[in-house]
């Protein structure tokens, strides 16, 4: 037997269940990528740490799961009809910009997921599936007792500036960003890690005679130390 023959009877041998993609299997298919889906959406909602969740984006991971099974169902029974979505898909093109880089992971993992339970791959797909979540729930966990980077800025006169060095001492150590003296007045905008549960501390300045405003924000971004 020739090298082409043997290839060739490999493909024919991996597409040997052509006609046993039953409505059964269809709706089997579709409802764990249903069910993969939300779990998905709900892994996405508990790590999700930006600004204004999107609900038709959590939705749409549901929708990709289910779209991408019922797109590699038909693929995974027929020769044929593979040649022909690969070469209709190959034109298609995404342009919906994505903020965040999370957002490309958990819509990955939604393609993955149809892709395995389009080819019937079920419990490979659900332990993966589930391995995931659990990885995500398990950093996020850990990120919550993380410190948070915040700035905080103080605009004082001159006269109270021992006693708002006085409040700064009691904070968490930080690292001052700029300074800027006018008209008497002094703003400073210094960076320090702390927790949500201590940002309360804030509220010593307004004790303070003299202090016009303390402002403290909360950014997203990579600290290099």
């Amino acid at each position: 037997m020739k090298s082409g023959d043997i290839i060739k009877k490999g493909v024919l041998e991996s597409f040997a269940f052509t006609d046993e993609l039953s409505i059964e299997t269809v709706l089997v298919t579709l409802a764990l990528a249903f069910i993969t889906g939300l779990f998905i959406f709900f892994i996405y909602k508990l790590s999700f740490s930006g600004v204004v969740f999107s609900k038709s984006f959590g939705t749409s991971l549901i929708m990709i799961a289910m779209v991408t099974a019922m797109v590699i169902l038909p693929i995974s029974t027929n020769l044929v009809l593979s040649l022909g979505m690969v070469g209709a898909l190959s034109i298609v093109r995404f342009r919906t910009a994505v903020k965040d880089p999370m957002d490309t992971v958990f819509m990955f993992w939604a393609i993955a997921a149809g892709i395995t339970l389009g080819a019937r791959l079920y419990a490979e797909s659900c332990l993966a599936s589930g391995a995931i979540g659990i990885f995500l729930v398990v950093w996020n966990l850990f990120k919550s007792k993380r410190n948070f980077p915040f700035m905080l800025v103080v605009r004082f006169d001159e006269g109270s500036r021992k006693e708002v060095q006085a409040v700064l001492r009691k904070m968490p150590p930080g690292k001052l960003k700029s300074k800027i003296v006018s008209g008497g007045a002094i703003e400073l905008t210094i960076e320090m890690n702390i927790r949500e549960s201590e940002a309360g501390m804030i509220d010593s300045f307004s004790a303070i005679p003299g202090v016009h405003n303390a402002s403290l924000i909360s950014y997203n971004g990579d600290v290099v130390s």
